[in-house]
């Protein structure tokens, strides 16, 4: 209902109005007539006025002031001004000033009325939604890593983002106007020629072009920043060019990042330790050398007893110093040719290079059993740890740097199973793990055959309302000897020994039959999510398969969203992106799953056809009602909303974390809050409860 707000000390304007208004087919409206400025000025809330009809001849206050005293207090609402016509002058003043239209007596009489308030309302609420998104792609655009500069058709810049600002030296301000080349100067690193900017060139061709990959950017100091991205055409609504974009980086800043995350890949970064890739090379090394000189070699594998008390007792910082502590006597035990690595966690591994036999190798355990029992001054207290270790030997116990790992692994599970403080070389026949792994690998092979594999399912829900849209399919192994098995047992090993394939092939066809299944029993249809798994993504035949089964069962491919993770796309970022656009092109919806976790970016979202954002589930978890709380989340629904791109949070489990996303916007979630994943036929009572289930979501959770 619109509220229109009248002030006049006229009765027969006010009566004729409220007439007008009650049978007006443009309605309905709410009429608040007002015989004083003084009685409109002190309403209680001058938000719930739409717009205002006002006569600027009144008891208490005449002429332009009565108009320019309301605008004070109603900034935003319209309002239109009562004429006589011995008043025009007056009236055109106002109309100057920002009056939206003006009525004579004769216009009380008549249908006009009604008419003109329902369309300057109209243009009022889209001149606020309008306002309100500019603001929205303003903060957007200034919070990006990437700069942001934009032209019109006559080469003039017109825009420049805050990235913008500081790649090129100029601010926004003093570069609006200028051409594009006093602003955006880039020449060749190689020929250190100065080249048609890529922006003319784009306003010539109309057709969207990268940087050349040796373009440099001379900021208005003189110093140069190495660039690359792209420009775009900007095209109004009839499709004529009207602008230019170009959206660049920093390569420079990239290129460090990349020397940094080489180390990082070789080098631990919290003890600078040397890390598995490095270490697996020098075993390797080691081997060979020891092969050559007939010795031995010694791998020793370290994990702290009591080392989660110290992290929940004294806090993770004093957990980090204590490790760096463990790493610096590491060190200093063993000799300058050994090696010293940080496997992960409290877990260290030492690489005895050339000893002479396995009382070498026991010798150097016990000293660092005796080094790490000593206190570690750690944060302004003393903090204690014991330490248990496995040894393998080479070649006694295996000759490949894997198998001595997990040989050294096992001896130390034998070793802490010893109350810890200890150390045990590896024994054949202590090699549990290995028996497990191989007793999951060959029940596997057999699960498929004898169906032991079933879907269960979670919900999508829609955060306003609480009515189901979709729901995530997530297997589980009913195995005959262990009994209901989930994924985080056995995934890892169907990976590594390919039975994933088959799996994940069974997956993606029972997901598509019980959909199936749901629409012929008459229930609502609803989009099923399925994950897959970097394995099968990069299979050739990946493609083949989606494409067969969706012929096969019949489903709708717009009701399916795979959901892939960023490392899974960004281990060959351009076979990624073909595939994607594969995808997309057989209808179905594309989710970036665990979205935050990874690479995430905004060139990464223009490179891959990605339809849904999927917020992992650690971030959802650090909403508690804070307001530092859920950073990352409002930023990624910021992100996704405006990219128009369907943004989902998992592991929502309290109202706190509903409040939160529904204040953001945030359109879809899933967790224990709304349900537990359920069997196929729990699932569909679900869909079938309808309108009382969306009650009763209401009234759990108060939407």
């Amino acid at each position: 209902m619109s509220r229109v707000l009248l002030i006049t000390d006229n009765p027969e304007q006010a009566s004729l109005l409220h007439n007008i208004l009650r049978v007006s087919k443009y309605g309905p409206f709410k009429l608040c007539w007002l015989r004083t400025l003084k009685d409109a000025l002190n309403q209680p809330d001058p938000g719930v006025t739409d717009v205002i009809v006002v006569d600027l001849t009144l008891e208490d206050s005449v002429g332009i002031v009565t108009y320019e005293r309301l605008v004070a207090v109603f900034p935003h609402v319209p309002i239109i001004i009562i004429s006589a016509n011995e008043d025009e002058d007056l009236a055109l003043q106002a109309l100057s000033r920002g009056a939206r239209a003006t009525l004579t007596q004769a216009d009380f009489s008549g249908s006009v009325i009604p008419q003109t308030l329902r369309s300057i309302i109209q243009r009022s609420a889209f001149e606020k939604a309008y306002y309100k998104e500019k603001a929205r792609a303003a903060i957007i655009l200034n919070s990006m890593g990437d700069a942001v500069i934009s032209a019109d058709l006559e080469g003039r810049i017109d825009y420049l983002n805050t990235a913008g600002e500081y790649l090129t030296g100029w601010l926004r301000e003093e570069a609006n106007g200028h051409p594009i080349d006093d602003v955006l100067h880039i020449i060749n690193s190689t020929t250190r020629r100065c080249e048609l900017s890529p922006m003319l060139r784009v306003l010539q061709n109309n057709e969207e072009m990268g940087l050349q990959p040796d373009s440099v950017l001379v900021r208005r100091d003189g110093t140069e920043v190495p660039i690359e991205d792209s420009v775009s055409p900007i095209h109004d609504w009839t499709g004529q060019i009207a602008g230019v974009v170009m959206v660049f980086h920093d390569v420079g800043a990239a290129r460090a990042m990349t020397q940094k995350m080489v180390y990082l890949a070789r080098y631990d970064f919290l003890t600078d330790l040397p890390n598995r890739v490095v270490l697996n090379d020098r075993i390797a090394q080691a081997i060979r050398s020891a092969e050559r000189r007939r010795s031995l070699l010694a791998v020793l594998f370290l994990d702290l007893d009591g080392f989660k008390h110290v992290n929940d007792s004294l806090g993770h910082e004093c957990g980090d110093r204590l490790l760096q502590s463990v790493a610096r006597r590491l060190t200093d035990v063993v000799r300058k040719s050994d090696t010293v690595s940080r496997r992960g966690g409290d877990e260290f591994i030492v690489l005895l290079n050339d000893i002479k036999g396995p009382e070498n190798a026991a010798a150097i355990a016990k000293k660092i059993i005796a080094s790490l029992k000593l206190s570690h001054p750690v944060g302004g207290t003393e903090a204690y740890v014991t330490a248990s270790v496995g040894i393998s030997i080479c070649p006694t116990d295996a000759n490949d740097p894997e198998t001595l790992i997990k040989s050294a692994d096992t001896a130390m599970y034998y070793a802490k199973a010893h109350s810890g403080d200890n150390y045990q070389f590896f024994d054949k026949d202590m090699n549990t793990r290995a028996v497990e792994r191989h007793f999951i690998e060959s029940h596997l092979r057999q699960a498929l055959e004898a169906q032991e594999f079933v879907l269960h399912y979670q919900p999508l829900v829609n955060l306003r309302s609480g009515l189901i849209t979709g729901a995530e399919a997530l297997l589980r192994w009913n195995s005959s000897e262990r009994g209901l098995v989930f994924p985080p047992d056995f995934i890892a090993v169907a990976e590594d020994s390919g039975l994933i394939v088959p799996i994940g092939r069974w997956v993606f066809l029972e997901a598509c039959t019980q959909a199936r299944r749901w629409l012929n029993a008459g229930l609502q249809q609803i989009s099923i999510a399925i994950n897959i798994s970097t394995v099968e993504f990069r299979r050739r035949d990946f493609l083949a398969g989606v494409r067969s089964i969706i012929e096969g069962t019949g489903v709708d491919p717009k009701f399916l969203q795979l959901e892939i993770t960023e490392s899974a796309l960004m281990q060959d970022s351009k076979a990624g992106a073909s595939i994607l656009r594969e995808l997309k092109a057989l209808g179905l919806q594309i989710a970036l799953d665990d979205f935050g976790t990874g690479y995430s970016s905004l060139s990464y979202l223009k490179q891959f056809p990605i339809d849904i954002l999927k917020i992992d589930k650690s971030f959802v978890q650090d909403i508690n009602g804070g307001n530092e709380d859920g950073i990352i989340v409002s930023a990624v629904i910021g992100m996704g909303n405006s990219l128009k791109k369907r943004v989902i949070a998992e592991g929502v489990e309290n109202v706190a974390q509903l409040d939160f996303l529904n204040a953001l916007q945030c359109e879809e979630g899933q967790g224990y809050l709304f349900s537990r994943p359920v069997p196929a036929d729990a699932f569909a009572a679900l869909l079938s409860d309808g309108i009382s289930q969306k009650l009763e979501v209401a009234r759990r959770f108060a939407f």
